[in-house]
């Protein structure tokens, strides 16, 4: 089976000799990088090492003529020829895996959809959108963390989709805004009744003076950048609380522990419920957008796209 080759417009099977470049052995390697993203990620998939990987991919490369992948610092990214590529050879190769029996990147097995975002976000929203798939058998590994090193993950073959909040920067997968996310200062109602009903700016800064102040981080960057969005001051006050995420932040300051700024989303329920107290309404409030960002060439597992658009398509409502 090994000794079967693509035709050179690479549209089926055929048992003829053909020119060195379609081999077979070459091309599993190059479909198996260009789905994981790295040739680490791909070597186990193929019972290689790394270096075979990485040299199998190399005499593709002087075969043809053209560079396959951009070599990242983690991962590889494709070029257009790799794209055009795997579109002409993918639905060849895993009809033949399918045929051989075999398992993996080239078999044409549901393989599960790696996505990764921040864990407030996930647990709030984004797992609950995917609950319908999940049912019709989408597999889903999902990792939570920041958004940096979740891209660095990504560009080393790691995530299929990641939840970004903030736009890739550089030479990044492709990514779309996703939803805006909008950020509210709120305390318990014990600290809110130090808090003048329709304070001004300078009234409202003055009187939390005497507030403890929770945060995630020790710089406050979300504080930060509300009291410079909305009240155009930097903010000096110093966090009397740092814990280590916005769940822990808004466990605090739902138990009393002062005040900090948080995700809507994440303190929705608890404004309703009026164990958390709105303290400032702008008539803008500060916004973040949300980007989803796809690894290049992950949308050759279609559960990929419908997860993509199963995002998408509950992200109108947040």
């Amino acid at each position: 089976m090994d000794n079967r080759t693509l035709d050179s417009a690479g549209t089926g099977i055929t048992g003829r000799q053909i020119p060195a470049h379609a081999d077979l052995n070459l091309l599993r390697t190059f479909l198996a990088v260009y789905r994981s993203g790295s040739f680490t990620a791909a070597a186990p998939l193929l019972g290689l090492s790394q270096p075979t990987v990485t040299a199998q991919i190399r005499t593709l490369e002087q075969q043809t003529g053209r560079v396959l992948f951009t070599r990242l610092p983690r991962g590889v990214e494709p070029t257009p020829l790799a794209h055009e590529l795997a579109d002409q050879v993918a639905g060849p190769l895993d009809a033949l895996a399918a045929l051989e029996g075999g398992s993996g990147p080239l078999a044409g097995q549901r393989a599960p959809v790696h996505l990764a975002g921040p864990s407030e976000l996930l647990c709030v929203r984004v797992l609950p959108a995917l609950v319908p798939l999940v049912a019709e058998g989408v597999q889903l590994r999902v990792t939570q963390g920041l958004t940096e090193p979740l891209l660095e993950d990504m560009r080393a073959g790691q995530h299929d989709l990641v939840i970004a909040t903030r736009r890739p920067r550089g030479r990044a997968p492709a990514s779309v805004p996703l939803a805006d996310e909008e950020y509210v200062l709120v305390a318990a109602p014990s600290w809110a009744r130090h808090i003048p009903e329709h304070s001004c700016a300078d009234e409202l800064g003055a009187a939390l003076r005497d507030v403890p102040l929770v945060t995630y981080a020790e710089d406050l960057p979300i504080v930060r950048r509300y009291w410079r969005t909305i009240f155009g001051k930097q903010l000096t006050a110093r966090a009397a609380v740092t814990v280590p995420n916005l769940y822990a932040v808004l466990s605090a300051v739902n138990a009393g522990g002062g005040f900090s700024v948080l995700p809507r989303s994440l303190c929705q329920e608890y404004l309703d419920s009026g164990r958390l107290v709105l303290l400032h309404d702008p008539e803008e409030p500060p916004l973040n957008t949300l980007f989803l960002v796809q690894r290049s060439g992950a949308d050759t597992n279609p559960d990929v796209i419908r997860v993509r658009e199963a995002l998408q398509l509950a992200a109108r409502s947040w």
